[in-house]
């Protein structure tokens, strides 16, 4: 089996031009929640928000149920096609998509890494039958080539610079229920494979909210992630009374000792987490890192919190050229993720 770098593909960064968004419209069970307005509006604020930027297409499951609520709720500019869903979280079920320039014989195109899902590590309360297709599905929609990788993986495990370095957390890729037995060898490769990633930067793991029944033991896209080349920004939390102040803080540490795939020393932004410290009894994972890159916006979560006007002004400053705009985040959070985690890029090729 070839891989996608032998082929010339890479994984480009999320700051670089987009050909559309990917979504997936809330269906039923924990998504849609017991207030399924709710998920609509979160799920509609985000779509209807990229599409004034860039093209946006959701998959929305055919049951009529589905139809009719993303016809109410999405802008006519929303693109919706038909296909069976289980969840709505596109960059854990949709394929990762890749580019190669044009070189020689070799034109440019588009390809995808199709991962295997497995609802976040066979969870008990997850369903993926339908989920494990969306990638394949939305690689043929997008006319992507299409290279599976015999890795569990999500799309949220991973964050890339487009530069040959990688961020991923040990509790993901090397967790017992999606890859038994796998070493950090064998995982960098598929990584590089696949990606195009020679540089691996390991985290221990996530935010403490994410281990708990609903959460995907680790994602790296709600800890740290990619702004522009040589600068990561970081969750922290300030509060010393909250079990991810101790987390930030030693993921900051690693990544300021760390250097990308060209050698540099990274850039460490720190991103403050909200004020609020629990929900219902439990810490929350409340992040501002989650957020979305779309062609000339930056699409953050929003808690209405006093840090988010904090988190808009680092921002700004890292991304002068991006419109900054915000969706509130807390019924999506509530439901297990973020603004970044119910999207997915297609880049232009």
């Amino acid at each position: 089996m070839t891989t996608p770098a032998e082929h010339g593909y890479a994984m480009p960064a999320e700051w670089q031009p987009h050909e559309r968004t990917w979504m997936a419209w809330p269906t039923e069970g924990y998504t849609l929640g017991d207030d399924p307005d709710e998920a609509y509006q979160a799920w509609s604020q985000v779509a209807n928000t990229i599409a004034r930027y860039e093209p946006v297409t959701m998959v929305v499951d055919p049951a009529e149920t589905a139809t009719a609520s993303a016809r109410r709720w999405l802008d006519p500019a929303v693109t919706v096609v038909a296909r069976p869903l289980d969840d709505a979280w596109m960059r854990d079920i949709g394929p990762t998509f890749l580019t190669r320039p044009a070189s020689g014989a070799k034109q440019a195109g588009l390809a995808a890494a199709d991962w295997i899902f497995n609802g976040w590590g066979a969870q008990s309360w997850a369903s993926w039958d339908k989920d494990a297709e969306i990638a394949e599905t939305v690689a043929e929609l997008a006319g992507a080539r299409r290279f599976a990788s015999p890795m569990v993986n999500e799309g949220g495990g991973i964050h890339v610079d487009g530069a040959g370095t990688v961020l991923v957390t040990e509790t993901v890729q090397l967790d017992p229920g999606r890859n038994p037995g796998w070493t950090r060898e064998r995982v960098e490769a598929q990584l590089r494979g696949f990606l195009g990633a020679w540089k691996v930067i390991w985290l221990p793991r996530g935010l403490t909210r994410d281990y708990g029944e609903f959460g995907t033991r680790g994602h790296v896209d709600i800890v740290a992630a990619f702004v522009k080349p040589g600068v990561v920004v970081v969750h922290t939390q300030p509060d010393p009374a909250h079990p991810d102040h101790e987390v930030g803080k030693e993921n900051a540490a690693i990544l300021r000792a760390a250097t990308d795939a060209q050698g540099r020393r990274l850039e460490v932004v720190e991103l403050p987490a909200p004020t609020v410290l629990e929900e219902d009894g439990e810490p929350v994972d409340y992040s501002y890192v989650n957020h979305y890159l779309a062609n000339g916006l930056a699409l953050m979560c929003g808690f209405d919190d006093p840090r988010d006007e904090q988190a808009a002004e680092i921002f700004a400053k890292l991304l002068p050229d991006r419109k900054i705009e915000f969706v509130d985040a807390r019924p999506i959070f509530a439901r297990g993720g973020g603004i970044h985690c119910i999207t997915q890029q297609q880049p232009r090729v």
